[in-house]
């Protein structure tokens, strides 16, 4: 086993994930850390997020008195909050209140030659800025949250709309007039590595045209797909990343803004796939505080928060860290070690495959990894049940770290990667350590999959209800 280095609590896990055995539960080593707070003397600290429009976000923890004993531990449980605020919530600017000895080491690890170098790009790419850290007295930090900025988004029914969303291998458009849908299709097409923008381009008006041609008019449009859009603009999707860095900024980051000219300008939203999902969830569920998380190519996230509105939050938590070994395995995008997209994605399984002595080809694309063990799943194969019960193991742990962060009702869990036996699996796993580890979590939070009438229509509808009408 990989020796466990001086800023790595020993936790305990009850539940072994029986394929990654060294897995080290976030939610575990910060319960541990906390604990070790208060036998030492708990110290406040306060972090905020802020954004060039003025929304902020704000975090309160503690820390380890300010001895040299404990700087290590105090910096790897702070950067670790750093980074999954980062990615969940968003912004330029972070503020530290209680901690001014930890600010240099972090403005550091978060510089461009820094080892966060990766998540300090995306910040200065999604918010047109740099990320600034600053150590700042207590009376500095924003006093009231203003990050449901979004909340005339979503839940507007009445006239004629179009929803669609923009998925790695199909796109689904619907048509819907008072809150029916009228008609709705899949269409198959392939744009991650497509280096025509006007590949997507056309693709996009050919389904907003033909969910047209059954509406009298078009009333409003809305849309999801996974990424990061502000104000109907793309700072960050996969689905371009086949498009260069001078066509993006040409035309892509614009790409919904010209679209939404060809239909004259008409009210029209785009927002995360994931955010969109989440108010589906809420819709039919009638609540808020609903938390919607896929397993698919990647870990596709979206929130509705208590009052039941989208956020302006960015709730990327394919990478925010979940595990805390030293021997956790890394991003291939941030290179970051111990992200959720590794564990609850087709990445995932993929990952899992060898070390469960299972012999399928690795050549193959991951989508064709995921499809060969449901295979082996449905034919009662126990090394592929040992990857879903791993992964459910993982999950039920990771449930917990994402409830310290958001305020979470609701579960609404989605994806090809749960899709037959294999994800009834999984989740029965991710509930065993919910009861087990965290009672009281377990009994105020619900886990659910929508059933085939709401993926199709359901995501539909809260798509096209984004817009409210001029």
């Amino acid at each position: 086993m990989t020796p466990i280095p001086a800023d790595h609590l020993i936790v305990s896990p009850r539940h072994i994930p029986e394929l990654h055995p060294e897995f080290v539960p976030a939610s575990l080593w910060t319960r541990e850390f906390l604990a070790r707070c208060d036998q030492e003397g708990e110290r406040p600290i306060v972090l905020a997020l802020m954004r060039s429009d003025g929304t902020s976000s704000s975090h309160c923890d503690k820390i380890l008195p300010a001895l040299p004993q404990f700087e290590s531990l105090n910096l790897r449980h702070v950067e670790r909050v750093v980074k999954f605020l980062l990615w969940a919530r968003g912004g330029n600017r972070l503020l530290i209140a209680g901690a001014p000895e930890l600010v240099p080491a972090l403005q550091n690890i978060y510089s461009t030659a820094g080892d966060r170098a990766f998540d300090a790009d995306f910040v200065r790419r999604v918010f047109n800025g740099n990320l600034v850290i600053e150590a700042v007295s207590e009376s500095d930090i924003p006093k009231a949250e203003t990050a449901a900025a979004d909340q005339a988004l979503g839940r507007h029914l009445e006239g004629c709309r179009i929803g669609f969303d923009l998925g790695g291998s199909d796109r689904k458009c619907a048509a819907v007039i008072d809150g029916k849908v009228v008609h709705s299709e899949e269409i198959a097409w392939d744009p991650y590595f497509e280096k025509d923008p006007d590949y997507h381009y056309q693709g996009i008006m050919d389904s907003l045209q033909r969910a047209a041609e059954h509406l009298p008019r078009v009333d409003a449009i809305g849309g999801s797909s996974a990424g990061v859009y502000v104000n109907n603009q793309v700072r960050v999707a996969s689905l371009f990343r086949g498009v260069s860095k001078e066509l993006f900024e040409k035309r892509v980051e614009n790409i919904f803004l010209d679209i939404a000219r060809e239909w004259n300008d008409v009210p029209m939203n785009v927002v995360n796939d994931g955010d969109v999902s989440a108010l589906a969830g809420s819709m039919s569920l009638g609540e808020g505080g609903v938390l919607g998380l896929a397993m698919g190519t990647s870990t596709a996230v979206g929130y509705v928060d208590a009052s039941g509105a989208i956020t302006n939050w960015l709730s990327e938590l394919a990478f925010v860290p979940v595990d805390y070994g030293p021997g956790a395995p890394a991003d291939e995008w941030s290179g970051d070690i111990g992200c959720a997209v590794q564990y609850f994605s087709q990445q995932g399984v993929s990952r899992l495959i060898k070390v469960a002595g299972l012999e399928i080809d690795p050549k193959l694309a991951q989508r064709e990894h995921l499809v060969e063990v449901q295979k082996l799943m449905e034919a009662g194969d126990d090394r592929a049940a040992a990857i879903y019960r791993t992964l459910g193991t993982c999950f039920g742990y990771a449930i917990a770290h994402f409830a310290r962060f958001y305020e979470i009702h609701h579960l609404q869990v989605l994806g090809r990667v749960l899709s037959g036996p294999g994800g009834d699996l999984l989740l029965d796993h991710a509930n065993r350590v919910l009861r087990d580890e965290f009672p009281e979590l377990a009994r105020s939070l619900t886990i659910s999959m929508p059933d085939e009438t709401q993926k199709r229509h359901g995501q539909a509808i809260a798509a096209a209800s984004l817009p409210p009408l001029a």
